[in-house]
């Protein structure tokens, strides 16, 4: 029983030794594997210093419409991208407590018309005093006024549209309560022209942005044109849901047939030169926002994977601001096919 036991154990020592001579040639095979690859001369160069951002597409011409007082929404005549004509009844609120209130002004305005004219008979009468009747008159003015309040009101408890457009986005709903001054519908008028692009910068970016300062827009729509476009708002507060500065781009010269909430990509100049490591946009893997990593030869046949940060993105490649000091030239060519374990020849 023994010996067959020792038997045993020596074959199964005899297979895991196998097993290992196996791995490490492959792992052998896989590391002597020879990756060619070209390389590209880091070049330092003095560029404009730009601001990316993105955002959506709208009019500078957009109109919020809203209720003067507040209530319960009875009817919205109107769904989102409808047009309408000038005058068209868009909205109501629920009459019940606007009807009731007018009621009680007007109750209030005839009454104190019978006491003015009680009061104005006395004193023709020489029973009442002057300022009796001077007060009755007061009184009557008052309430004059405040019915006058109440039927402007009612007037306001409908929304109509004072010029031609449509519907972009409903704020609000039928049967919801709102209070005066809220918007109940965005739109925009028809035919507009002024098309902005509100972009969302960090506190750093939207300080060295000014009004005026020339920008790029690029709309993911019609993606072989950037417009010309020039920053003419800068929001004074951070949003509240995101955290971010609004900067507002008017493009100056689009021609195409847009929409409204088309996304749209931003170069804004701000006029200022900064020196910076430009390279191709090939030569970056695993970019991940502003954060990125590229290859470099070590020696004559090794590699190392270089995180880098991304300043922005230009027209003639990648601007990196920091992980490239010192280094002369990266990897171009096959950067897909590598790892920090590869062995590579660099061909020309």
């Amino acid at each position: 029983m023994e010996k067959k036991f020792t038997i045993l154990a020596l074959a199964c020592l005899a297979i895991l030794a196998s097993c290992k001579k196996e791995n490490e040639t492959k792992v052998a095979d896989s590391v002597s594997e020879v990756i060619a690859v070209s390389l590209v001369t880091v070049t330092e160069v003095a560029q404009e210093n730009t601001i990316s951002g993105s955002g959506l597409l709208s009019t500078e011409n957009e109109i919020r419409y809203s209720f003067k007082i507040g209530g319960i929404i009875d009817r919205i005549f109107v769904s989102e991208g409808q047009s309408f004509k000038q005058g068209h009844l868009l909205a109501s609120l629920n009459l019940t407590e606007i009807e009731s209130g007018y009621a009680q002004a007007k109750l209030g305005f005839e009454k104190t018309q019978r006491d003015y004219k009680r009061v104005q008979n006395l004193f023709t009468d020489s029973v009442a005093t002057l300022e009796q009747l001077q007060n009755s008159q007061t009184a009557l003015e008052l309430a004059e006024q405040q019915l006058a309040s109440v039927a402007f009101n009612k007037k306001y408890a409908y929304i109509y549209a004072d010029r031609p457009g449509f519907v972009v986005k409903k704020l609000a709903n039928e049967g919801e309560v709102i209070a005066g001054g809220n918007p109940v519908l965005a739109c925009s008028e028809n035919g507009s022209k002024s098309w902005e692009l509100k972009i969302g910068l960090s506190d750093k970016e939207w300080a060295k942005v000014a009004i005026g300062h020339k920008a790029k827009v690029l709309l993911e729509a019609f993606p072989d044109t950037w417009w010309d476009a020039h920053v003419f708002r800068k929001s004074g507060a951070a949003d509240m849901g995101t955290g971010s500065f609004q900067v507002e781009l008017k493009l100056d010269n689009l021609s195409e047939q847009a929409a409204i909430g088309m996304f749209g990509k931003a170069i804004i100049q701000t006029g200022k030169q900064q020196k910076s490591k430009l390279i191709p946009y090939e030569a970056l893997i695993e970019a991940d926002g502003k954060q990125a990593y590229v290859f470099v030869p070590i020696g004559n046949n090794q590699v190392k994977k270089q995180p880098v940060t991304i300043d922005n993105f230009t027209e003639s490649g990648v601007s990196i601001g920091e992980g490239l000091e010192g280094i002369e030239s990266i990897i171009l060519g096959n950067s897909a096919f590598l790892n920090e374990f590869s062995t590579i020849q660099i061909i020309q």
